[in-house]
This record gives C-alpha cells, sequence and structure tokens, in this order.
C-alpha cells in the first residue's frame, strides 16, 4: 500500500545494534536474539537486510562501542547505512539504497526504542513508507534518572502507538516477531 511508485519489496531495517547502545538494554539478549532470527529468515527468503549504524562525539566510528554486537554479522553484499542524527533517513544514503532495491515496506528492529527507532519510524512514513514496527525486537536502556518512563513501559507504549499509525496510502503497525511476513513482490 505504500505511497512510493515501483517500490514493492520489504526490507529489514535493523537500527543501531551496537555494542554501547545496547550495553545494558531491556531485555538485550531476548531482543538481539529475535533480530538475529530476522535477519536469518529475510536472508532465507530474499529479503534484503539493511543495517544502520550510529557515530557521534560519544560513539566514534571504528571504536568497540560502535561495532554492531558480535552476534550480528551483516554479509558483504548488505548495505551499512552510516547516521549521526536519530532519522536513519536524515542526512544519510538510506533512501538512495532503499530506492535501489525497489523498498516500499520496512520491518523496523533495533535501538533506541524513544531516540532512533521512533524517529525513523516517523521519517519513513512520512516519506510514504509502510512502516512495520517488530515489537519484540526493540529496546531501550533505562533513561527514568532524567524523567523517562521506566524501559518496559518506553517499549510497550511504542508499541501500542506504533500499532495504530494511520494515514492515506500506507499502512502501519506492530507485530511480533513469530508473526512478521517477509513478503516480497520481487
Amino acid at each position: 500500500m505504500t505511497t512510493l511508485e515501483n517500490r514493492p519489496n520489504t526490507a529489514l531495517l535493523v537500527i543501531d545494534v551496537q555494542q554501547d547502545v545496547v550495553e545494558g538494554s531491556h531485555r538485550r539478549d531476548e531482543v538481539v536474539a529475535n533480530i538475529s532470527g530476522l535477519v536469518d529468515r529475510a536472508r532465507q527468503e530474499g529479503v534484503p537486510v539493511v543495517w544502520v549504524q550510529h557515530f557521534d562525539e560519544g560513539l566514534t566510528r571504528g571504536s568497540d562501542g560502535w561495532r554492531l554486537v558480535p552476534e550480528l554479522t551483516p554479509m558483504d553484499a548488505e548495505p551499512i547505512v552510516e547516521k549521526s542524527y536519530g532519522d536513519a533517513f536524515e542526512d544519510t544514503t538510506l533512501e538512495a539504497v532503499l530506492s535501489r532495491l525497489g523498498v516500499g515496506r520496512l520491518l523496523v528492529a533495533g535501538a533506541e526504542t524513544d531516540a532512533c527507532i521512533r524517529s525513523t519510524l516517523h521519517g519513513a512514513f512520512v516519506r510514504g513508507y509502510d512502516t512495520t514496527l517488530v515489537s519484540d525486537a526493540h529496546t531501550t536502556v533505562d533513561k527514568t534518572a532524567w524523567g523517562a518512563p521506566t524501559p518496559d513501559l518506553v517499549v510497550a507504549h511504542t508499541n501500542l502507538y506504533w500499532a495504530h499509525q494511520a494515514a492515506p496510502g500506507r499502512a502501519a503497525g506492530a507485530v511480533e516477531t513469530k508473526n512478521v511476513v517477509l513478503d516480497n513482490a520481487s
């Protein structure tokens, strides 16, 4: 249903599952395992996996903390998009990568729920993508010291509101890993 023309394909977008980003995050091991399972399924079914990797002054390119977690290894042919803003579309090659792959539907997983996940979900949706959040494949760290709800509530609230997003010509939703449909029209 995407509003993007000639973009019938689906991609799995794995956002910022980097060592320092997910260290100490809510349900880290379960979330990483769910993402790993999704990556394996996407590869088996010919669905592109696109990796997003954040960098900034606190997360330096090439540092150990900047690297993806050891449980997840991109294949050589899988695009890696580097970003320095929350929304993975801002000032990156993501749109060009997805256009080249004919992608109009995104399955979103990764970190952090209340930052880069939310920003990228909204960024994709307003750009015309059908955007599905994998409800048990995203996480965040505890930010209660700054007034945020506990991580479990952040995740639950994000799942709740994304499950009910609506806009003309686009679909949104939230689905558990076990219920993800990896379909590509190509």
